[in-house]
């Protein structure tokens, strides 16, 4: 604990920091309002307005928590490590506060008595709001590591709230390995639940945006989590670090415009999810690519002609021998359709006359029916027919909604359905792997290159005006030219792009992340990752995952399959063993199911015990209802947040699956032999539910209570224990 006159001091040493803080925010709000006349162009004048604006926001995170500790070195040097950097004007910038995520703060967080790494002492500050209101200090001999516990306990056992918070001022020794690791490529944070690996990741990211902002900031920054919830879970997170710059999608948002949450059976997941579908996908674009099967006549005003299988045949090996996606290849096909019944025309009209060596009257006549050919809308029909222009949700709603397609390209019949278009999870990948073989659409871009022409001609005529008007016998006139140029004029005239760089890179399907985070990354499958690695071609990813928490049947069983085709050996894991979630009392339970369908794995080790035994308790149906409603009444009237968690289909619940990479202070699971009753998924999925709770635990079951829960306590109600947690 402290004393009265050091803790006076640093409250005023604290004050002092606010004090800078506003002049700091001050300066930058001042700086943003003037941004806009000071600039001589819109381009600087963008660019000074995104830098204040993302100053000022770094500045606006720091209010609550601003400086949450202080390193005493060896030395004597004394620095203070908090949420952002800040410095002292005079002289030669002294640090008033260090950025946690400077190196010389890392010993706040690895330090330890045994490995001091030149500290003498850790001070811990506790804070309300901007007061100070304790602090304690470890690493000293007469101290040892208590008080680095102490706080660690009193954040993991803090009421959760809405969302997920930061942990800047408790990371520990082995998060800090990982979020500082030094590595440009994969990095793989393996770990089971309640050991922080999403947490970990986005404080890793907030650290790569400090070391490599130049290179990262500009691209932003793709957080992919498993379900909509879980997002909303941790949106705060990195904002609360200052970084902004991050797009938030689950893998059913990664094609724009499209919100696919639906699930498919396992079957169908495994199915759309292994890398054979590609070869699906071609042979039902190339299936698109017809012949005709009877000679289809073409009527021109000299002679008549027939587009019949050899030619069209012709045609379309010239258009695919270019490589070119389908929809792009088309205007191959189409030019060479033409030419061949250009040639079969010339053919018929020259027949008996036209010499062999006349090339320059055959050329001619040659040109006349390909102009006629082209002013035809019967023959662009016919192509039409024969290579349509196809979008991707067209291509991927009939090959589904068609046995026989399916059949033809090779598809397994279990992913035929009469919807074709009723779009689940597993359909995303193969949407975006159908843009790649279709071809992007470019006539948006094009417009707006020729309008950007346009306006650039209107601004040199406009320029050419004002100079003319001015020119006379004195050389001493001022003209237009001499204050602008015509790139500037045109400048001013075109529409510029004003959003945010997230809701930007939201919406291009094309854009290409500076870093990417893939949480719950064993649910995802080979076709996902061929999605994501073409958003980060750096290859810059945080990936989160626990393999034995995988649902998905198309999921990851092993890193390195699904990331070795893109890396090679290139990538680094890095594992997590403390469990900061779970108490040991609701752990031993887990661990228990763990053990059933994956006795390989370890349980991650609790870092505390709360002292409330997790129970269980037998009803009827007809007093389910009644029990949901106690649970409610009782959890509603404390602070924190619970949850009713149940199997599929059951109204008043959620799924286990909507509840992963969330928690709860209290969880209540309902019918857990309906959980286990889907097989080794339904096991995993019992193991995500049981690990959700960071204090109590209940269970109500109509039937027996499976085998593998027998260790919970019984009780006729629920136990006064439960509403209470030491």
């Amino acid at each position: 604990m402290s004393n009265n006159g050091e803790l006076r001091a640093e409250r005023a040493y604290v004050d002092a920091l606010y004090e800078k803080l506003e002049t700091e925010r001050s300066g930058a709000a001042a700086m943003l309002a003037r941004s806009a006349k000071g600039a001589d162009t819109l381009l600087e004048r963008d660019a000074a307005i995104d830098f204040w604006s993302k100053s000022l926001s770094r500045l606006n995170i720091a209010d609550n928590g601003l400086c949450f500790g202080r390193l005493d070195h060896e030395s004597g040097e004394r620095v203070y490590v908090g949420r952002v950097g800040l410095f002292d004007d005079d002289g030669d910038g002294e640090a008033l506060l260090i950025d946690w995520r400077a190196p010389v703060a890392r010993p706040f967080y690895c330090a330890t008595a045994v490995n001091p790494l030149g500290m003498a002492r850790r001070r811990r500050f506790r804070t309300l709001g901007r007061r100070l209101v304790d602090f304690t200090d470890d690493l000293a001999a007469a101290h040892g590591e208590n008080a680095g516990d102490a706080a660690l306990l009193a954040a993991v056992n803090a009421p959760r709230g809405a969302g997920m918070r930061d942990i800047v001022a408790t990371i520990q020794a082995e998060q800090d390995e990982i979020i500082r690791l030094d590595h440009d490529g994969v990095v793989v944070i393996e770990g089971g639940p309640g050991t922080g690996k999403t947490v970990v990741a986005l404080h890793r990211v907030a650290y790569l945006l400090y070391t490599r902002r130049e290179r990262l900031a500009r691209r932003g920054v793709l957080v992919v989590g498993p379900h909509p919830g879980f997002l909303d879970h941790i949106a705060r997170v990195l904002p609360s670090l200052g970084e902004t710059d991050v797009v938030f999608a689950t893998v059913g948002d990664l094609v724009p415009g499209l919100c696919a949450e639906a699930e498919e059976d396992p079957e169908v997941q495994r199915a759309k999810g292994a890398l054979a579908m590609l070869d699906v996908l071609a042979k039902a674009v190339a299936d698109r690519q017809e012949l005709p099967p009877d000679p289809i006549p073409v009527a021109l005003s000299d002679v008549p002609v027939e587009l019949d299988a050899e030619l069209a045949g012709a045609a379309r090996e010239r258009a695919r021998a270019t490589g070119l996606p389908h929809n792009e290849a088309c205007e191959v096909f189409r030019r060479e359709v033409a030419h061949g019944l250009a040639e079969r025309a010339v053919d018929q009209i020259g027949e008996g006359w036209l010499e062999a060596g006349d090339t320059q009257m055959r050329a001619e006549l040659l040109a006349d029916v390909l102009e006629e050919l082209g002013e035809g809308s019967e023959l662009d029909a016919e192509i039409d027919r024969l290579w349509p222009r196809l979008t991707p949700g067209q291509l991927l709603a009939d090959l589904f909604g068609s046995v026989a397609r399916l059949a033809s390209a090779g598809g397994d019949p279990v992913l035929f359905r009469a919807d074709g278009d009723a779009w689940t999870v597993s359909d995303v990948p193969l949407l975006d792997e159908a843009v790649e073989l279709l071809g992007v659409d470019r006539s948006a871009e094009r417009l707006a290159e020729l309008r950007r022409q346009a306006v650039a001609e209107y601004a040199a005529g406009v320029m050419d005006v004002l100079n003319t008007d001015a020119m006379d016998d004195d050389d001493e006139t001022l003209r237009a030219i001499d204050l602008i140029d015509a790139g500037e004029l045109s400048e001013r005239h075109v529409e510029r792009d004003h959003r945010e760089l997230a809701e930007r890179a939201a919406g291009d399907r094309e854009w290409t992340y500076g870093h990417v985070v893939v949480d719950e990354a064993q649910e995802l499958s080979e076709m996902d990752w061929r999605v994501l690695m073409r958003r980060c071609p750096s290859r810059s990813f945080t990936i989160v995952g626990d393999l034995a928490q995988r649902r998905s049947a198309a999921g990851a069983t092993a890193w390195g399959p699904m990331l070795s085709p893109y890396t090679g050996d290139r990538w680094a894991s890095r594992a997590l063993t403390v469990n900061y979630r779970t108490p040991a009392e609701i752990m031993t339970v887990a661990g228990a199911v763990l053990g059933e369908f994956a006795p390989d794995v370890r349980p991650p080790e609790s870092v505390r015990a709360c002292g409330v035994l997790p129970w269980a308790r037998r009803v009827s149906g007809r007093n389910l209802a009644g029990a949901f409603v106690d649970f409610d009444r009782d959890e509603g009237g404390r602070e924190g947040t619970f949850a009713v968690i149940g199997p599929e289909g059951m109204a008043g619940v959620l799924t286990p699956a909507a509840t992963k990479g969330l928690e709860f202070d209290a969880v209540l699971i309902v019918e857990p032999d309906r959980i286990l009753a889907k097989g080794p998924r339904g096991a995993s999925e019992l193991y995500v539910a049981l690990t959700r709770a960071t204090q109590r635990l209940g269970v109500l079951h109509a039937a027996p209570l499976p085998s593998v829960l027998a260790g919970l306590k019984a009780g006729r109600r629920v136990p006064d224990s439960f509403l209470r947690c030491v």
